[in-house]
């Protein structure tokens, strides 16, 4: 079989969106999938992934690394070194392939697909245009579509939706049901504010579901805060493939739209999505599992893209109080009761 550069160079929750169309290539051909630093370690989770190759993109990465010629020639030493003839380039609708096209063709990759509004020249051998796949797609069905535009298509017993390989059990459940609460996210502007989600703590306890507050090593305090006197504090416990075992393990996980939420759904468990419309719940939202969606979806920073809230006083999940976030995850439980773990 022949191998093919798979690029996405994003964040967690954009590798884990890609798992479908990676297992699209690898139903004819292996996969070498090229992530960034924050999407790396999600990458070796995913099925049918040959071999994962990491570097930082400084058109994508936020923050951004120095485009020198150093970390340029390191590029191409990676792709020279995978001899591979072909690569599908994955870009959400706000980024462009053509600067990684124009680098895999000084590399001598003779067939490139992506999806691209501008002119592509000869940088393109395959073209997908917002005319092949609206601008209002999930980006799973985007990632697909780019997929099966380079001759890449799932077997039919596929359903295309996000999912992970098995990892090694964590030892970090507890016994008996538990809902995972995660109230940090990448940007500020799409995290539930701290408040609501201790006084969310204090009613999953008062309910008998054992509440779990995770987060990065750099917000313990935050966890901490969160996690209080009722909760499970695994703030700074998780490396990837534990925190995939705990979610996994979880009735319900409460998350803003950060990577922790398309971990969660992926792995099959049911998800409230405290989501900030400053991107697209259409094309944004979780998939895998069964999804509720909160927050104002009109608020005044919807389609913003912005990462610190432009809106005084948060309003879009601000306004998402405790109780509405209890009802949501009773909702899930009694309707998907066989669903988590």
């Amino acid at each position: 079989m022949k191998r093919v550069l798979v690029a996405r160079l994003d964040s967690l929750g954009d590798v884990v969106l890609a798992g479908p169309a990676v297992r699209a290539v690898a139903s004819s051909a292996l996969p070498v999938l090229l992530t960034g630093p924050r999407g790396s370690a999600a990458a070796k989770l995913l099925p049918g992934v040959d071999r994962v190759v990491e570097w930082d993109c400084p058109w994508i990465a936020n923050p951004a690394p120095p485009a020198t010629p150093r970390h340029l020639r390191r590029l191409e030493r990676l792709v020279v070194g995978l001899h591979v003839e072909e690569a599908v380039i994955l870009t959400s609708f706000h980024q462009s392939p053509l600067p990684l096209a124009l680098e895999l063709r000084l590399c001598g990759v003779q067939r490139i697909t992506g999806l691209s509004e501008d002119y592509p020249g000869s940088l393109l051998d395959v073209r997908v245009t917002s005319r092949d796949v609206p601008w209002s797609a999930h980006e799973v069905d985007r990632a697909l579509a780019i997929a099966a535009a380079a001759g890449f298509t799932l077997p039919a017993h596929d359903a295309g939706l996000p999912a992970l390989g098995q990892t090694q059990p964590s030892g970090l459940r507890p016994d008996g049901d538990y809902v995972v609460v995660h109230p940090g996210a990448d940007a500020p502007s799409r995290a539930w504010p701290a408040g609501n989600a201790e006084q969310l703590v204090e009613l999953l306890a008062a309910r008998g579901l054992q509440p779990v507050v995770t987060g990065s090593p750099g917000e313990r305090a935050l966890t901490a805060r969160v996690a209080g006197d009722h909760g499970i504090d695994l703030g700074g416990r998780t490396p990837l493939p534990a925190l995939v075992d705990v979610l996994a393990g979880a009735r319900a996980v409460v998350v803003g739209n950060t990577g922790p939420a398309h971990l969660a759904a992926a792995a099959g468990t049911p998800v409230v999505s405290l989501f900030s419309p400053v991107v697209p719940a259409g094309v944004w939202a979780p998939r895998g599992a069964p999804v509720v969606v909160l927050g104002d979806q009109d608020a005044p920073c919807a389609a913003t893209r912005a990462r610190t809230c432009p809106v005084e006083g948060h309003p879009c999940l601000a306004r998402v109080g405790p109780a509405e976030a209890l009802a949501a995850v009773e909702g899930l439980l009694a309707e998907h009761s066989g669903v988590a773990a």
